[in-house]
C-alpha cells in the first residue's frame, strides 16, 4: 500500500479513537441500539414505481430498491456498481462517461459516441426527471440518496419510451421541514499499479422557517488513474486515465400550506478524465510484430497513444415539482430543464494511419501525424408532466400527460495539422478548415407528447386488477452535413448533406393482477407493451468503403420503431417470520423489429438495421434474510436467454444469435455481520461477491474468427514485413468474478471502514473496442485492478 494512504489510514483511526466518549449510560444505551437494531430486511421499503407510495413486497412488480447505506457498504460507486448487485440489470462499461443500461437481456449491441441519433432502451430518472440519453446516460454520485430504484421489464405506461425494456430512478433525499441534519463522507483508496484516489462528500438539511427547507449537497471525487499510455519514443504516461466527478444540488421545500408543495431544485456535475480505462492488444502504429517501425509489446494496463485523450461532460438539470392536495385527489405538476455539454477526445492516429498509410500508402511523415478527433455533445431538453392521481378505497387511479422538446447539436472534427503541407492534397472543403480530413455537424428537433393513464381495482381483500395505457406521438427532424476528404467523395467541392425526418404514434398497454395467497406471499402477473423510438442513420463515410460494404450497408436511411410485449409471472413472500424475503419472477419478451448495431465494415461508420423478430426469456431471484440480529446476507440471480430469431444476413444477424452485451447468468451475493464492543461500539465485516457471465460486444461478434490479415492494406503494410501475418484475439468478453470485503466500526456518529475491491485483482473484459473492423486497433475497457482504501462518514 502507497505511504500517503497508509498514513491516512493511520490518521482516519487516530481521529475516529479520538471522539470524546459519551456518558456510560448513554454508551450503554448505543451498544444496546446497535445490538439491538432490527434487521434489515424487517424494513419495509417505500417505492414509488406507480406513481403512489407502495412497498417492494406489495407492488405487482420487478423491482429492487437498494439503499444508499446497502450499496456504501457493498462498495458501489456508479451505476455500473448498482446493476452487479440487482438481478436482470446490465451495465457495459464503455469509458468515462459512456454506459450502456440494459434490462432483462433485451440488448440491440454497443451504441457509440458517433451514434446520436439512437434511442435508450432503459430510461433513467432522477426522482421525478427524466435524464437519459442514449449512450451518456449521466454517471450521478450515489451520495444522499434515499434508494435507487430499478423497476424491471416495460414500464412505458407511466414513464415513457426510454423505458421499453425497464427503468432506473435515483430518489434522492428531500428536504425536511423542522429537521436540522448534516453528514459528511471522507474517502481515500489507491489503486494497484495505479494512481491515489478519494473523496469528500457533504449534505446539509436546513429549516427555513416553519413552513420552508432548504437541503445542499455537495462532492468532490478524484480518480486515481490506472492505464498506461505507451509513446511513439517508447517512452510512457502513467495513469492517464485519471480525473474527477464534482456536482451539487439544492433544493428547497416550501409548504405554504398543508395541502400545497413546491420543490424547486437545481443540479450541476462535471466529469472530466483525462484518458481511457482502455487495454490495446493490437494497434497498427505500436505492435511487436514490424521489422521496419519500433516493436511494442504492450501490458494488461497499456495502450499506444499519441496524444491525450481527455473528455468531459457537465450536466446541468433544473426542476420544479408542484404538489396539490384537493383531499382524496392530488394534481402534480414537474417541469425540468436539461442542459448537457460533452467533449469527447479520441486519439484516431491509428484509424487516420489505416486509411492514409494503408489504403492510400503514404509515408509515414504523414501517416503519423497526430489526429485528434473531436466529439462534441450539446444538448437541451425540456419536459412537462402534468398528473392526477387518487384513490376512493377500492380505486386507485393515475391520469396525466407529458410533453418533452430537445435539441441536439452533434458534431465531429479531424484536424490533422501539416498533412495538407506535407501531401500536397487540398483538404479546405466549404465547412472543412484546411487540414481537417473529417468535418460533420448533425442538429435534431425532437418532440413527443403523450397521454397515460392507469388504474388498480381492488376486486377483493386478496385480489388486485390493474390497467393502464399510454398513447404516444413523437416527431423528429434533422440536418447534417458531412465534409472533408474522407466524409464526401468530391475532393471538398460540395457537401454530403442527408436531412431527414421520421415519425411515429402507438399506444403501450399494460396489465396487471396480483393476488394474495397468503399474509406473507403475494402472486402476480403482467402482460405489457415497451416501445423505443425510430431514428435516422448517418451516411456512410463513402471515401473509406470498399465497393463490397459500400453495397452492404448503404440505402438504409432510417429505421423503425422497436417494440416488445412482455409475458411474465413472479410470486413475493416474507419469510423466517419476517426476518428475510424471497422474490422470484420469471418472463417472456417477445421483440419486434429490434434496432441492432452494426459496425459498417471499412467505412468507419455505424448504421442501424431493424431484426425483425427477438425474443428473451428468463428468470429473476431475489433471497435476503437475517438469521439473527448480528447476521443478514442477501443473493440476487438472474438466468436470461436471448437470441435473434430472424436473420439479416447483411448486418451478420442470424436466427438464433445470441443478443450483445448481455450476460446469460449474473449473481451477486452479500454478506453482513456485526460484534457489539464494549465503549459503544460496534464492529462490522461485509463481503461482496459478483458474477458476470460471458458476453457479446455488439452484433455480428459472435460470428467473428478471431483473426486478424495482418497483410489486408498489402502492399502499404504498415511496419512490415511482419515477423507474423495474422494476429488473434477473443471476440467474446470471458466470464468474470469480483470480491468486495469492507470492515468497519460504528461507534456514536461516526462510520469508519477499511475496505478492498477487487480482492483477487482480476482483470475484466468489459468491451471489445475497434477501429475500422479491427484493421487499425484492437482493445478491450477494463475494471478498476484491486483498490485499497478507508472511507469515514459522520452524521453532525
Amino acid at each position: 500500500m502507497k505511504p500517503l494512504v497508509t498514513r491516512a489510514l493511520y490518521s482516519a483511526l487516530v481521529l475516529f479513537l479520538m471522539v470524546p466518549l459519551v456518558p456510560a449510560d448513554a454508551q450503554e444505551t448505543a451498544q444496546q441500539t446497535q445490538a439491538q437494531q432490527p434487521p434489515k430486511v424487517t424494513e419495509e421499503v417505500t417505492v414509488t414505481a406507480r406513481k403512489r407510495e407502495e412497498t417492494v413486497q406489495e407492488v405487482p412488480i420487478s423491482v429492487a430498491a437498494p439503499s444508499e447505506q446497502e450499496l456504501r457498504d457493498r462498495g458501489a460507486d456508479d451505476l455500473e456498481d448498482v446493476a452487479a448487485n440487482v438481478a436482470g440489470f446490465t451495465v457495459q462499461n464503455l469509458g468515462p462517461g459512456q454506459s450502456q443500461v440494459a434490462m432483462r437481456g433485451v440488448s440491440s449491441g454497443q451504441i457509440v459516441r458517433d451514434q446520436p441519433g439512437v434511442k435508450e432502451q432503459v430510461g433513467v430518472y432522477l426522482d421525478e426527471s427524466v435524464v437519459s440519453l442514449s449512450l451518456f446516460t449521466p454517471d450521478l454520485d450515489l451520495f444522499d440518496l434515499s434508494r435507487i430504484e430499478v423497476l424491471r421489464g416495460p414500464q412505458g405506461t407511466l414513464f415513457g419510451s426510454g423505458s421499453e425494456s425497464g427503468t432506473v430512478r435515483y430518489i434522492t433525499n428531500q428536504p425536511r421541514i423542522g429537521t436540522h441534519e448534516s453528514v459528511g463522507e471522507f474517502t481515500i483508496e489507491s489503486i494497484q499499479g495505479g494512481g491515489i484516489g478519494g473523496a469528500l462528500k457533504g449534505a446539509v438539511n436546513a429549516p427555513l422557517g416553519d413552513r420552508a427547507a432548504m437541503r445542499v449537497v455537495g462532492y468532490y471525487t478524484r480518480y486515481g488513474g490506472f492505464m498506461d499510455a505507451v509513446q511513439p519514443d517508447l517512452s510512457i504516461n502513467e495513469d492517464v486515465n485519471d480525473g474527477f466527478r464534482a456536482g451539487a444540488r439544492v433544493s428547497f421545500l416550501f409548504k405554504p400550506s398543508d395541502a400545497l408543495s413546491i420543490t424547486p431544485r437545481l443540479v450541476y456535475q462535471k466529469v472530466d478524465t483525462n484518458g481511457w480505462n482502455t487495454r490495446d492488444v493490437y494497434n497498427i502504429l505500436g505492435n511487436p510484430f514490424t521489422t521496419t517501425r519500433p516493436k511494442v509489446t504492450l501490458g494488461e494496463h497499456q495502450q499506444y497513444r499519441q496524444i491525450e485523450e481527455p473528455f468531459t461532460d457537465e450536466f446541468l438539470l433544473g426542476d420544479v415539482t408542484l404538489s396539490y392536495d384537493f383531499g382524496g385527489k392530488t394534481l402534480t405538476s414537474i417541469t425540468s430543464y436539461t442542459d448537457r455539454d460533452i467533449l469527447v477526445v479520441r486519439d484516431a492516429t491509428a484509424l487516420t494511419a489505416s486509411i492514409t498509410g494503408g489504403s492510400i500508402g503514404l509515408p509515414p511523415a504523414v501517416y503519423t501525424l497526430d489526429a485528434p478527433l473531436f466529439d462534441a455533445t450539446d444538448y437541451k431538453s425540456w419536459t412537462q408532466e402534468l398528473r392526477l392521481s387518487g384513490s376512493s378505497g377500492i380505486l386507485n387511479w393515475v391520469v396525466g400527460g407529458f410533453y418533452a422538446h430537445q435539441d441536439k447539436q452533434y458534431g465531429q472534427d479531424l484536424p490533422v495539422r501539416g498533412f495538407e503541407a506535407a501531401t500536397k492534397i487540398p483538404t479546405r472543403g466549404l465547412r472543412a478548415p484546411t487540414d481537417s480530413l473529417f468535418w460533420s455537424n448533425l442538429e435534431y428537433d425532437f418532440d413527443q407528447y403523450a397521454l397515460f393513464g392507469e388504474g388498480t381495482w381492488k376486486v377483493s381483500d386478496r385480489l388486485d386488477l390493474t390497467g393502464g395505457f399510454r398513447y404516444y406521438n413523437f416527431n423528429e427532424d434533422r440536418s447534417q452535413i458531412f465534409d472533408g476528404i474522407f466524409g464526401n467523395d468530391n475532393n471538398g467541392t460540395s457537401l454530403v448533406s442527408q436531412p431527414g425526418s421520421t415519425d411515429a404514434s402507438g399506444v403501450a398497454p399494460r396489465f396487471m393482477a396480483s393476488f394474495k395467497l397468503s399474509e406473507n406471499t403475494r402472486l402476480y402477473g403482467q402482460v405489457a407493451k415497451g416501445f423505443r423510438l425510430g431514428g435516422i442513420n448517418d451516411p456512410l463515410n463513402v471515401p473509406l468503403c470498399t465497393p463490397a460494404d459500400l453495397a452492404t450497408f448503404g440505402g438504409f436511411d432510417t429505421w423503425d420503431d422497436e417494440t416488445l410485449w412482455n409475458y411474465e409471472v413472479g410470486t413475493k413472500s416474507r419469510i423466517g417470520g419476517g426476518r428475510g424475503t424471497f422474490n422470484v419472477a420469471g418472463f417472456y419478451m417477445d421483440i419486434e423489429n429490434l434496432q441492432a448495431t452494426v459496425t459498417a465494415g471499412s467505412c468507419s461508420s455505424r448504421i442501424i438495421f431493424n431484426v425483425p423478430k427477438a425474443r428473451s426469456t428468463g428468470a429473476e431471484l431475489e433471497f435476503e434474510y437475517a438469521p439473527t440480529d448480528n447476521f443478514d446476507f442477501a443473493l440476487s440471480a438472474t438466468m436470461s436467454d436471448s437470441k435473434m430469431r430472424s436473420t439479416v444476413a447483411s448486418a451478420g444477424v442470424f436466427d438464433g444469435d445470441r443478443m450483445p452485451t448481455v450476460p446469460e447468468e449474473q449473481w451477486a451475493g452479500a454478506a453482513t455481520y456485526r460484534w457489539p464492543t464494549g465503549g459503544g461500539m460496534v464492529v462490522y465485516a461485509t463481503g461482496v461477491y459478483q458474477h458476470i457471465g460471458d458476453r457479446y460486444t455488439q452484433v455480428g461478434d459472435e460470428h467473428l474468427t478471431g483473426r486478424l490479415n495482418l497483410l489486408s492494406f498489402a502492399p502499404n503494410n504498415i511496419g512490415g514485413p511482419f515477423t507474423q501475418t495474422t494476429f488473434t484475439f477473443e471476440p467474446k468478453l470471458p466470464a468474470y468474478d469480483l470480491l468486495n470485503l469492507r470492515l468497519g466500526i460504528l461507534r456514536d456518529r461516526w462510520d469508519i471502514a477499511f475496505f478492498v475491491n477487487n480482492v483477487t485483482d482480476e482483470q475484466a473484459l468489459l468491451s471489445l473496442d475497434r477501429e475500422r473492423g479491427f484493421r487499425a486497433r484492437i482493445g478491450y475497457t477494463v475494471n478498476q485492478p484491486r483498490t485499497f482504501g478507508v472511507s469515514t462518514r459522520v452524521n453532525f
